[in-house]
């Protein structure tokens, strides 16, 4: 054996006297810096290992444990808990079921719409379900879809996503959620079928019907239009709960029509429903007069809705929520090592506000992001902080000014 084999490491061809320690082997030798890095390397794969399986056995929740996760972020909307946390169970629930008896019974999926204001809190309602569950989520925007071989994404690229938040394990993939967003913005432009090509609104609805139902598709693994040179992955959606949500502006008025109520402020004499609680009535031949197709309707049997939020529910989602938004900030100060305090009379400045951008809980974080940005701007680069950082109405009033100009601007 040469003096070279003896004394040199297999790996990183160090000298034995370059390192602490030598370990000489029948064919070779490493060193300690190479076991060491060896050693790291065995123990992420393992925990890897370890990941890939804890995210395939699924958990299987019932929906009073559903509800209760979802009461810890979510404020009100106790009926759309109710309804989603029974979906997700059953749905949940035939894909064990399906698994351990495969030769029983079939069951069909239930895929979910939910209507809502912008703001009401339908992306949270589908991203605090998945993280519960611990499955693969992605949310997609419908209006960035059109059909097969028009400009624009191709409607199998909306599992390329989930396929990504599954870091490509495709059993894993199958069993994941697809929320999508602004399903009310691909409706068709009237109640009847159209004449000429509409790619990016009824032929989107058109395309979704084979991926909601549950077929074997051939997905791009980089997302983007398909062609004949790509390679695919084979993505069956038959366990892939689609979660659609959309604000479905105008509805209330196919709601009071059908109810054979007068359109809202017309008449103080005849009794009309308040628009506030007019989505509680919404059927599913609601949904299909505002533009969405009786075959994509087929395919969301379960239909809920979201309510307004007013002055009160939004004072909650504020400061309640485990994650809420004042919370987040007084983090933000706690990492520069200054506690953020408020006055609570400054919490209904920002409710008010807020309320009257007509934004629900979106309109919270526009306010909250004008109020602190001076504050987050100048204490970290402050030599003499602060330890405790307060917040008066004063202050906010000042800083909120411009907000309340613009109002009294708009009303007059």
């Amino acid at each position: 054996m040469s003096k070279s084999k003896i004394e040199i490491c297999a790996f990183c061809n160090k000298q034995k006297s370059d390192v602490n320690i030598l370990i000489t082997g029948n064919t070779g030798n490493i060193c300690d810096t190479c076991v060491s890095q060896a050693n790291s390397i065995v123990k992420e794969e393992q925990a890897q290992i370890k990941q890939k399986i804890v995210k395939k056995d699924l958990e299987l929740f019932k929906p009073i444990e559903i509800k209760s996760y979802l009461d810890q972020y979510i404020i009100g909307q106790d009926k759309a808990k109710k309804i989603l946390s029974v979906a997700v169970y059953n749905h949940y629930k035939r894909i064990l079921f399906s698994q351990q008896n495969k030769n029983d019974l079939e069951l069909d999926k239930s895929n979910i719409l939910v209507i809502g204001e912008t703001g009401t809190g339908k992306t949270l309602f589908a991203r605090s379900i998945a993280k519960m569950l611990n499955v693969p989520f992605c949310i997609v925007d419908a209006t960035s879809m059109t059909e097969a071989g028009y400009v624009g994404e191709d409607v199998e690229s909306l599992l390329t996503r989930l396929l990504q938040s599954a870091d490509y394990d495709v059993e894993n993939a199958e069993k994941g959620i697809v929320f999508i967003d602004e399903i009310d913005k691909i409706a068709r432009k009237s109640d009847n079928p159209s004449i000429t090509r509409d790619v990016s609104g009824e032929g989107v609805q058109q395309a979704l019907l084979k991926l909601m139902e549950g077929a074997v598709v051939n997905v791009p693994p980089q997302g983007g239009r398909k062609h004949p040179d790509q390679k695919y992955i084979q993505i069956n959606t038959n366990n892939i709960l689609f979660i659609c949500g959309g604000a479905f502006s105008g509805i209330d008025s196919i709601i009071n029509n059908r109810i054979g109520k007068l359109a809202l402020g017309f008449s103080r004499r005849k009794k009309s429903i308040k628009k506030s609680n007019v989505l509680q009535y919404v059927l599913p031949q609601d949904v299909r007069r505002f533009g969405i197709i009786p075959e994509l309707l087929g395919r969301l049997p379960i239909l809920t809705h979201l309510d307004p939020l007013n002055k009160k529910v939004l004072l909650q989602i504020l400061l309640e929520p485990k994650n809420s938004l004042i919370k987040q900030y007084q983090k933000l100060f706690e990492m520069d090592g200054v506690k953020l305090s408020i006055d609570t009379n400054v919490y209904e400045l920002i409710v008010d506000c807020a309320y009257d951008f007509k934004l629900g809980a979106r309109g919270l974080r526009s306010i909250c992001e004008k109020l602190f940005l001076d504050a987050l701007y100048t204490i970290p680069n402050n030599n003499k902080k602060k330890k405790i950082f307060k917040i008066d109405l004063e202050y906010a009033k000042n800083i909120l000014k411009e907000i309340e100009f613009n109002k009294f601007q708009e009303a007059s």
